[in-house]
């Protein structure tokens, strides 16, 4: 709320900072959060559904925020915003607890919810020690090359449309609504995929990979979006990217989950978020330099397309035949 009160570029910047600060810590909250209250194979769908809030706030901006900045003025947009968080936050406060403290669930829930048998790990796990691992760098990798794909969409994508289509910020309403709507199918849907290979007896190592690499492949197709002269036709191609990466999102959180016992999961999710934002901070300063010096979005569309396959590829060296994390 406080971007409507700055008047400089240098007090947006001081704004925008304490933003990424503050909001920073609800993914790893919301991993951990299912983490404690579903077991594997229902954790991937879980988190495909919380996931899929930030895709229903996605289609709801274009939708209001145009609004808000021609009727009020930019700084209504930012205070009309910002205030929505609070609602969030009285739920949470008054509701949520952990599952051993909810007088609401029986001892059969409680039971499902810990039939996956994990040891108890109460000590404070350093992140040091976090580092030694593997399968600690594998979500390492998997966030700093799939990240800055997702934050060039956010950052970019109505400068490309612009561009490329002539949109204004009146006509930009309606294709990202589709956009973002489809990343809502692509979240949920990519969650409930690897939940029901794991029903159906796959291991849980092997639904993630196989998600995840339909996923990739789903991702591909934005290579081609720079030539695309159809408006629709590169909305569908945009959407289908972004509803992969929002596929792909809720499955390499959980691995996480599946990896390390629930003691450790907030951290490591800290740790690769936070180095991912770092790889998304690089890609997007790069960005406006490799449009500028080659006047096309191609290279950058190439790497988001490649992207989560040369992640899942890592991601295999590195955990091929692992098992979860003793420590």
């Amino acid at each position: 709320m406080a971007h409507g009160l700055v008047a400089s570029v240098f007090g947006f910047g001081i704004v925008r900072f304490f933003l990424g600060l503050s909001e920073s810590g609800n993914f790893p909250a919301a991993i951990k959060t299912t983490a404690e209250w579903f077991p594997k194979k229902e954790r991937a769908l879980a988190a495909g559904i919380f996931n899929s809030g930030t895709n229903i706030g996605a289609v709801l901006t274009p939708a209001i925020v145009p609004w808000l900045t021609l009727t009020y003025g930019w700084q209504a947009a930012f205070i009309a915003t910002g205030a929505f968080g609070f609602i969030w936050l009285f739920f949470w406060v008054i509701y949520y607890q952990k599952p051993e403290a909810s007088k609401k669930i029986s001892n059969e829930e409680m039971s499902y919810i810990l039939s996956d048998s994990e040891e108890s790990v109460t000590e404070k796990i350093s992140w040091l020690k976090l580092l030694r691992f593997r399968q600690t760098w594998a979500f390492i990798v998997g966030k700093v090359l799939s990240d800055p794909v997702w934050w060039f969409y956010l950052f970019w994508l109505g400068l490309f449309l612009n561009k490329n289509f002539g949109l204004t910020l009146s006509g930009l309403g309606l294709p990202l609504i589709v956009i973002y709507s489809m990343t809502t199918i692509g979240g949920i849907g990519g969650g409930w995929v690897s939940g029901f290979m794991i029903k159906r007896g796959i291991a849980v190592n092997k639904a993630r990979k196989i998600t995840m690499l339909i996923c990739a492949i789903f991702a591909l197709p934005a290579i081609s979006a720079p030539h695309i002269t159809n408006l629709w036709l590169a909305v569908a191609v945009l959407g289908l990217a972004l509803s992969a990466h929002q596929g792909w999102s809720p499955n390499i959180f959980t691995t996480v989950s599946d990896m390390f016992p629930k003691k450790a999961v907030g951290s490591v999710v800290g740790i690769g978020s936070s180095i991912g934002s770092i790889g998304g901070m690089a890609f997007l300063a790069s960005s406006g330099y490799i449009v500028q010096a080659t006047g096309s979005y191609e290279l950058l569309f190439i790497f988001c397309g490649s992207a989560y396959l040369i992640a899942l590829g890592i991601m295999h060296l590195l955990t091929v035949n692992a098992k979860p994390v003793d420590i």
